[in-house]
């Protein structure tokens, strides 16, 4: 266990700092898709794998994320 922080200053400091960003961002959505595909496994009619409930979580996520980036890109031309 000599891997883990004593303290959580650690954690967050790692959190905040800029070059972070990308595996961080990548860790949530993994999170996110765990919490949310068992709920498209209960919401379909027929059985589904659970790999393909997870792949059909992951799928809706990138697309509303895509969604969001482009909502962001055509109103805010300007900063990118």
């Amino acid at each position: 266990m000599e891997y883990l922080p004593h303290n959580f200053s650690e954690v967050f400091t790692f959190v905040t700092c800029k070059r972070n960003r990308i595996p961080l961002n990548l860790f949530l959505l993994l999170c996110f898709n765990v919490l949310l595909a068992p709920a498209v496994q209960a919401a379909t009619p027929v059985e589904l794998s659970r790999s393909a409930s997870y792949a059909i979580a992951l799928l809706g996520l990138v697309t509303l994320s895509l969604c969001v980036y482009l909502f962001v890109v055509i109103f805010q031309p300007e900063k990118f």
